[in-house]
């Protein structure tokens, strides 16, 4: 048992501590916004809602999920909209890039590995906007910063770089506590478990691969990698469990919107997203 909390503790502090400088700068630059945003200042911000999934599709295809976090923080201040963070949370995928990498697998192959993920975050984005828009009837509320104050219950008079440092360190220890305990119930398990979750359920290999991708827990994306690489699984499964795999964002929404139910939306929708994209990628017989 010792073993396991040590393991889990050290896959941790790799896990979380690089991002740091991501959640300091995020609550900075809400700090400041905060502080001395203007009315044009919002107005921008409003009117550049329609370039938000896209934005947010390329810049969470980036090897490090300290951009989700960042979308989930900027969401619950209302400053992107549903439409973004859906693109960002189908867009990240924590540790896949540097699998691919350490596997020496082709360049040209995971250029279009990421490049459909691009694609789908953008296209799948901007339909959950236009749905969410449209049919639901609702609209992405203004900007409002302060909500997170609020949830953090932090002392923002006492000066910006004082109030990024204490919601950076809140929000650090809640997430170093979730994913420890995350690691420890995995090292519990085991990989060889989620591999085998993953390889031995044919008929739903993408819903059993979106579950697992939703592990906010780079072990997942680990293992439907390596899975890909060895032939057990089609690139239909692998692109499911990767594309909902949006690292410890999912835990920032969940610490920082006071709206559970729509958070549950919202992953329920990225959770949709992954399994149809999955798939139709099989259907279409495309592999990397």
């Amino acid at each position: 048992m010792l073993h396991i909390l040590e393991h889990a503790l050290e896959h941790t502090v790799v896990d979380v501590i690089g991002l740091l400088p991501f959640l300091f700068v995020t609550y900075l630059a809400m700090e400041l916004m905060e502080h001395y945003a203007s009315s044009r200042f919002n107005k921008i911000i409003e009117n550049s809602g329609k370039w938000g999934p896209f934005l947010g599709a390329a810049l969470g295809v980036m090897p490090q999920c300290g951009f989700s976090a960042a979308a989930a923080s900027f969401f619950s201040a209302r400053i992107v909209g549903v439409g973004t963070i859906i693109a960002v949370f189908l867009s990240t995928s924590d540790e896949m890039l540097p699998i691919l990498l350490s596997e020496s697998v082709p360049v040209t192959s995971i250029v279009e590995i990421l490049s459909i993920k691009v694609v789908i975050a953008c296209t799948s984005g901007y339909l959950a906007s236009f749905v969410y828009q449209q049919f639901l009837q609702k609209k992405d509320r203004e900007m409002d910063i302060h909500l997170v104050c609020e949830e953090e219950q932090c002392s923002c008079e006492e000066g910006i770089l004082k109030s990024a440092i204490k919601h950076t360190v809140k929000i650090f220890i809640y997430i170093f506590i979730i994913a420890f305990l995350l690691n420890a119930v995995i090292e519990g398990v085991g990989e060889e478990a989620l591999a085998q979750v993953c390889s031995n359920v044919p008929v739903a290999g993408q819903m059993v691969a979106s579950l697992v991708g939703l592990i906010p827990n780079c072990a997942s994306s680990v293992v439907i990698t390596q899975l890909y690489l060895k032939g057990v699984i089609s690139a239909g499964v692998m692109m499911s469990g990767l594309l909902v795999n949006a690292g410890i964002g999912s835990i920032v929404l969940f610490r920082l919107n006071q709206n559970v139910k729509q958070n549950v939306g919202i992953l329920t929708t990225v959770y949709c997203f992954g399994v149809v994209w999955g798939i139709l990628i099989d259907v279409l017989g495309i592999v990397f």
